[in-house]
């Protein structure tokens, strides 16, 4: 805009010499007209519009200036202005980008992280000074710095709590350590969201194998435990058997048994006549017989 405002003024001043050279009236007006425009353009180039949600970094001859806010701001002809997005921008680590860690133990797996980010308005200054722009931001600072802290935390934990039973912990110290990295830079961390871990597949191929092993354990572990309390049901039941037949072993006298043995030929003779032999210890073992038969 400042090359332009130089531009309309020294056209305005070869119109006007013109104008007074050959007396015509159309340079004159022309010249009055490159003024007027040349005026504008260098009253334009000395005010620059921040957007709402950014921030502007004035570069004048290569020093740096105070941070503008959104809104109109005056500057000098000469200056630059360096503009940063202040909306959370989204740092995916994913597909090409996804993280290779490595657990305590040594196995290998693939987090897929998002970290969302955006430029501290008070900072951006700094944040010129490191970086230059808004993308060299995310490429020298934010990537960088993430995958790092992502390996480091990744490598306190086996690969069993990796994938499984302390992702959110995880998730959590990653969170922490990334804002308080970051933020000291002028890096406003909102967010890290640890969406995704994936095993390698020579990690998966282990992991296969110690399930397989621990169902085995448990299943013959199942199987002694079912033997155990099988064999402890049989020697109840022996026991109680035998301490049956001791008692019944104990009350069997042949008082009781000569009883037992009447009992019985009366039920059978209720039904049918029948013989006997007399019951008795020394009348050897009671016969029954059928009376009908001959």
């Amino acid at each position: 805009m400042f090359l332009l405002f130089v531009l309309l003024v020294i056209a305005a001043a070869v119109l006007f010499v013109l104008s007074r050279g050959q007396g015509d009236r159309r340079f004159r007006l022309g010249a009055v007209g490159a003024l007027i425009g040349g005026l504008l353009a260098g009253l334009f180039s000395c005010v620059h519009v921040v957007s709402a949600y950014e921030v502007g970094v004035p570069v004048t001859f290569g020093k740096v200036g105070s941070p503008m806010t959104p809104g109109m701001n005056l500057k000098s002809p000469f200056t630059n202005v360096v503009s940063f997005s202040t909306r959370p921008v989204d740092l995916n680590l994913s597909d090409r980008d996804v993280v290779e860690v490595r657990s305590s133990q040594g196995g290998v797996m693939y987090a897929e992280v998002t970290v969302k980010w955006a430029v501290t308005p008070a900072k951006a200054v700094e944040l010129y000074r490191l970086a230059g722009s808004e993308d060299a931001i995310q490429q020298r600072l934010v990537f960088p710095d993430s995958r790092e802290i992502i390996r480091n935390v990744f490598a306190r934990y086996t690969s069993e709590q990796g994938y499984t039973s302390a992702r959110e912990k995880i998730n959590s110290e990653i969170a922490e350590l990334v804002k308080k990295r970051l933020a000291p830079r002028g890096i406003d961390v909102t967010t890290v969201n640890l969406r995704n871990v994936k095993p390698s597949e020579k990690l998966q191929t282990q992991i296969d194998r110690k399930i397989q092993q621990e169902q085995a354990t448990e299943r013959a572990t199942e199987a002694a435990r079912t033997a155990k309390a099988e064999a402890e049901r049989r020697r109840i039941e022996a026991e109680g058997i035998a301490r049956a037949n001791k008692i019944l072993n104990n009350s069997l006298t042949d008082k009781v048994l000569l009883n037992q043995c009447i009992e019985a030929f009366e039920r059978v003779a209720g039904k049918q006549p029948v013989y006997t032999v007399p019951c008795g210890s020394d009348s050897g073992n009671p016969l029954i017989v059928d009376g009908t038969k001959r």
